[in-house]
């Protein structure tokens, strides 16, 4: 049996995901969606042109680690693409958020990072040649950022560590891609609050053609993927200015 695997499948990037997925794969059998909020996910089966199997629980939590891994010894599964697109947002100083809530920082590192990297674990023995991971960074992630310090390092982490396994499953024929976009208009923002910043506002990208180029990024075997010329010039740089250069400056704005 060929399956798809993706996570935050509820809503947003996740979501899209499932929608685009079985037109990537024609030859998937299923697609399993991991997610907390089972409603949302019984109305997605009925978009879908795949058949779904649901795991509905928390990432942060241990039992929908152990009904996967419960899926995975039953069905022997041909997992063809893992996409990793749970994951949270809090703008704000560390010191602010903290005070708002002690919980969201720790939590925004251990869904961002340990959840993503605790599939990459589980799924990769039923992972082949010509199977591919998807993994959801962020434009954030190519330096740090003033008032999102713990988003902005847990989605560099989602970058280096998909680079890292792009090349060392290279010889397994394992397709790893990190998915780098800016603002996209999801529900994202309700979590980390709204957006402000007029330039970001301009750049904000449509979450079916982020995850179209995704795809197709993947398709042709790249280690990373960035939707938008903007969002491009931003990769070049943070690659040429000493980053205390850009926090000086995002501290002006």
């Amino acid at each position: 049996m060929k399956i798809a695997v993706i996570t935050g499948a509820s809503s947003g990037m996740g979501r899209e995901f499932v929608r685009q997925a079985g037109y990537f794969y024609r030859s998937l059998d299923e697609i399993w969606v991991i997610a907390r909020r089972k409603e949302r996910l019984e109305s997605l089966r009925k978009e879908c042109r795949v058949p779904l199997r649901i795991f509905d629980g928390d990432l942060l939590k241990k039992q929908v680690y152990r009904q996967y891994h419960s899926g995975l010894k039953e069905k022997k599964p041909d997992i063809r693409m893992l996409v990793n697109a749970a994951g949270f947002g809090k703008s704000g100083t560390f010191s602010e958020i903290a005070s708002e809530d002690k919980k969201l920082q720790p939590d925004m590192i251990d869904l961002n990072c340990r959840a993503l990297t605790r599939m990459i674990q589980l799924s990769l023995p039923r992972m082949s040649k010509g199977s591919r991971i998807i993994n959801l960074a962020s434009a954030a992630a190519f330096c740090p950022q003033n008032g999102f310090a713990v988003y902005a390092a847990t989605k560099a982490y989602v970058l280096s560590l998909s680079r890292a396994l792009s090349s060392e499953l290279r010889s397994r024929g394992i397709i790893v891609t990190a998915v780098c976009p800016g603002p996209v208009d999801t529900e994202f923002f309700q979590v980390s609050g709204e957006l402000t910043d007029p330039l970001k506002k301009l750049t904000m990208a449509k979450a079916p053609a982020v995850v179209h180029k995704a795809l197709k990024d993947s398709r042709k075997r790249r280690e990373v993927s960035v939707y938008g010329a903007s969002m491009k010039a931003a990769r070049i740089g943070a690659r040429l200015l000493p980053h205390r250069l850009i926090l000086r400056a995002e501290e002006l704005l």
